[in-house]
């Protein structure tokens, strides 16, 4: 028995393992309840009675430098280098998908292209914006509907004066008039950017969307310059056989106003269910720029006019590449992406 004991102890202190699979079978080996020295324990009650307490002992020593030895192989283990160090585990996976050009950018950078060939420059501004930039120096009145909660967000109220409220801006006119209230004519800008509208979030109307608004002023500026700058940008934007209409409508800041259709370039003017059966699909709103606007952004209204226009860059990708549903525009699903990859 005790020879026996010897010879396992010498294993024991000889054992090697190069993987985690390896020692998991040496400690079943030694270690197990079938293993060996649990068999020795097995055959020690066949012990002499003179010899228990030598033999115990050295068994209980066997066990010991075992489970010593399965442990600091374990150890081993799991201290070695596995080369991993280097390895940012925050990194994106291989192979990464590179994505493309969003829509509504591929839109405002055909935009803004037939505008700056027509000599016009970009402006921007900020989209947290004052009451006075958005509304007031845009000639709307103080009990405007637009002023109201269903559509403005507001950040801060000022209780005693409406001007200084802090909101979202609903559209890209603030960025005209802090261009006018610093710059005497001639001006011809383009402004895009992101505004906010407080509406409910539908496939036809969202919280936010893009726009695109144009303001020309200088002297003797005419509706027909305005009517000429149109169908120009039509047809570059839908081909060189579109034609427009003008309609008659009403904006605070313009006057007299318009709304402009296209004919329509699904069916060709012809009618369909795009159109609605009527040939004619509308795509932004325009005029000239109203003299109470020219006087409170300090421009002399007797010596200068202008025109302004605005138009959703939503509406004319939506006209452009047939999007059904806005809310594909934010949601950031590479695969409606991935459809415009030949589009720039």
């Amino acid at each position: 028995m005790i020879a026996k004991i010897e010879q396992l102890l010498q294993e024991v202190e000889a054992l090697t393992a190069s993987n985690a699979e390896e020692l998991e079978a040496l400690r079943i080996k030694y270690l197990s309840k079938k293993g060996a020295i649990n068999e020795l324990m097995a055959d020690f009650r066949n012990v002499p009675a003179e010899q228990k307490k030598e033999v115990g002992m050295k068994v209980n020593e066997l066990k010991n430098k075992a489970q010593e030895k399965i442990n600091a192989l374990k150890e081993q283990f799991e201290n070695q280098d596995n080369g991993c160090d280097d390895l940012d585990l925050t990194r994106s996976a291989y192979p990464a998908k590179l994505g493309t050009r969003h829509p509504l950018t591929i839109v405002k950078n055909e935009i803004i292209d037939i505008f700056a060939r027509l000599g016009f420059s970009i402006a921007d501004g900020p989209e947290v914006e004052d009451d006075w930039h958005v509304f007031s120096s845009m000639n709307f009145a103080e009990d405007h509907p637009a002023r109201d909660m269903q559509d403005t967000f507001f950040i801060e109220s000022g209780e005693t004066n409406v001007a200084n409220n802090i909101i979202l801006r609903t559209h890209t006119s603030s960025v005209q008039s802090r261009v006018m209230e610093h710059t005497q004519p001639p001006i011809r800008i383009i402004c895009p950017g992101r505004v906010y509208r407080n509406e409910a979030i539908s496939y036809r109307a969202h919280a936010f969307f893009h726009q695109v608004e144009a303001l020309y002023v200088d002297k003797n500026v005419s509706f027909t310059d305005l009517k000429q700058v149109l169908l120009l940008f039509a047809q570059e934007m839908f081909g060189p056989e579109t034609k427009i209409r003008l309609r008659p409508s009403y904006f605070p800041f313009t006057e007299p106003s318009a709304e402009m259709d296209i004919s329509c370039n699904i069916c060709g003017g012809k009618g369909c269910p795009f159109c609605k059966g009527t040939g004619w699909v509308e795509i932004l709103g325009c005029g000239m720029v109203d003299p109470n606007v020219l006087e409170l952004n300090g421009i002399d209204s007797k010596v200068y006019s202008g025109y302004a226009l605005g138009m959703g860059i939503e509406r004319i990708t939506n006209l452009k590449y047939r999007v059904n549903d806005l809310r594909l525009f934010s949601e950031n699903d590479t695969r409606f992406l991935k459809e415009f990859e030949a589009a720039h």
